[in-house]
């Protein structure tokens, strides 16, 4: 269909969703272009996202994100924004600690931005951030790779999400979760918390109890405990204990 329609693509066999956007920074870059456009496929922009995203763009700007509506229910996110602390990173306590909504994230963003980001959902990214950020990295197989970037972008320059850019998406809060995505879930987000946030002890038993509950509430108690349990039961462990080692790569073992 792409060809029929003379859209220009590229095919490469599936290595997870890092090698893909890092395979779509590299074609950025071979052509010339000034800023990458990066969005997964099961989500779409508002006809409005990408001029409201270049009327953000500055040169202290690394990156400017769209930010990421429930298609069904366009008042609300589909991942809603952390409140930040004084160093820029999202609170562990306090009430809320999350902004579920659209009005809400606007009563804190005075100019229109956050700076914070959900990549990869409308993220336009410079050619100079990449330049000197680098590619994504490809060891986050799986999970994991979005937030590596964020942080890596922000070292280079202001990252932001922009609120008048829009991106809708579906709402995946209630899909269910294979054993795969909680292993890279648990291991890649404990190495994320060593490498980037404060807190980390209290961020790595919370990283732990949000993988297993959520796993529980979309697939059933059942089913988690026979996780833990049965044949798998060494799945958990391995990748709490991996995540601390700060091990990162494709290297789920069941």
């Amino acid at each position: 269909m792409l060809d029929a329609n003379g859209v220009a693509h590229i095919d490469q066999p599936n290595l997870g969703p890092a090698a893909g956007w890092n395979r779509a920074i590299a074609e950025c870059m071979d052509g010339g272009f000034d800023a990458v456009w990066l969005m997964d496929d099961d989500g779409f922009p508002d006809t409005h996202a990408l001029a409201a995203l270049e009327a953000g763009l500055a040169p202290d700007v690394a990156c400017v994100s769209s930010v990421v509506l429930r298609e069904n229910q366009p008042t609300h996110f589909v991942f809603p924004f952390p409140l930040l602390n004084r160093a820029g990173l999202p609170v562990v306590a306090g009430r809320p600690r999350k902004l579920p909504t659209l009005a809400e994230l606007g009563q804190v963003a005075g100019d229109g931005t956050y700076p914070f980001a959900h990549l990869f959902n409308g993220a336009l990214i410079t050619r100079a951030a990449i330049e000197a950020a680098g590619t994504v990295d490809t060891g986050f197989y799986t999970y994991g790779d979005e937030v590596d970037y964020f942080f890596r972008l922000r070292r280079v320059g202001r990252v932001r999400s922009v609120l008048a850019a829009r991106h809708y998406h579906p709402d995946v809060t209630q899909r269910p979760l294979t054993p795969i995505k909680l292993y890279y879930f648990v291991k890649n987000t404990l190495a994320l918390n060593h490498r980037y946030f404060d807190k980390v002890p209290v961020r790595n038993v919370l990283t732990l109890g949000i993988g297993l509950a959520r796993y529980g509430a979309r697939n059933g108690w059942q089913t988690l405990a026979a996780l833990l349990m049965g044949r798998q039961r060494r799945l958990v462990p391995r990748a709490v204990v991996r995540g601390l080692r700060g091990q990162v790569g494709a290297d789920f073992d069941g």
